[in-house]
């Protein structure tokens, strides 16, 4: 079966589409074959970017890892029984169709809270959860004293969290591998960094997340973007000299995959 990596929370502006895109094609890169879903149905950053990617391949002529965005099915209304919810089925028929011609399956979930995105949680062999290194978005795992010192009790996306463990636990199902990705984190050493540390440390073992590096905040993802393109592309799109920045963003993409520890993948880049 194809593993599933979810990568959400309930917060805007963490990353998780620039995260979700950097996974999908670094696993492409790897050999690996990967299907992805956009479950912000509103906004679909990650189908758009995987749109941009191929709009750019057309035009400039130069072939990628792909990474196909997949859209979930429709169902007929009408087929289902009393109290079924239509999205549950439209994200089972969804993975169930994408599972036989994949190694991994990419979910990519909205920063609110949806059903869809409750129902992909239960289904995540690991979640990825982007947090910017801020106790502004510390809040969307666990409520915190003013001093930041002191865990005052889980959030209401923990909780979440733990409901999806639970049922997976009941379906006799692996336990879901959570890691929460610190991003956006400050290169200088302050105040602030050093009880964001302190505190997801403290976190990570009352929850049983682990930890991971995550990016810095670049002008670069911005840049990206437009053209669907990844820190792993700029060298076939001709940039042979990258600065120190670039340079630092992939390794941090290195230190990122790594710790995922995803079964099956060798960080070769």
């Amino acid at each position: 079966m194809a593993h599933i990596i979810v990568v959400g929370n309930e917060k805007g502006g963490a990353g998780k589409s620039t995260v979700s895109m950097h996974l999908a094609t670094a696993l492409a890169r790897m050999g690996h074959k990967v299907g992805a879903l956009d479950l912000d149905l509103r906004q679909r950053t990650l189908g758009r970017y995987v749109e941009n990617r191929q709009a750019f391949m057309e035009s400039s002529g130069i072939a990628l890892p792909q990474v196909h965005c997949h859209d979930l099915p429709e169902i007929d209304s009408a087929s289902l029984k009393p109290g079924e919810n239509v999205y549950d089925h439209r994200l089972s028929a969804a993975v169930a169709s994408l599972e036989p011609d994949n190694d991994f399956i990419l979910i990519d979930c909205p920063g609110s809270h949806t059903r869809l995105s409750q129902v992909a949680h239960s289904l995540a062999d690991t979640l990825v959860t982007p947090l910017n290194d801020s106790f502004v978005d510390f809040d969307l795992l666990a409520r915190i004293d003013p001093q930041g010192e002191k865990i005052l009790g889980p959030s209401v996306y923990s909780e979440m969290v733990w409901n999806a463990r639970q049922l997976r636990a009941q379906a006799g199902l692996r336990p879901i591998d959570w890691i929460v990705v610190r991003n956006r984190v400050a290169t200088q050493r302050m105040l602030n960094k050093e009880k964001m540390e302190r505190a997801i440390k403290m976190l990570s073992k009352r929850l049983g997340f682990r930890v991971a590096p995550g990016f810095s905040e670049r002008v670069i993802f911005r840049e990206l973007f437009p053209r669907g393109l990844t820190l792993l592309d700029l060298k076939d799109i001709g940039i042979k000299q990258m600065n120190i920045s670039n340079v630092a963003a992939r390794q941090e993409l290195r230190e990122m995959m790594k710790a995922l520890n995803l079964p099956g993948v060798i960080v070769d880049f």
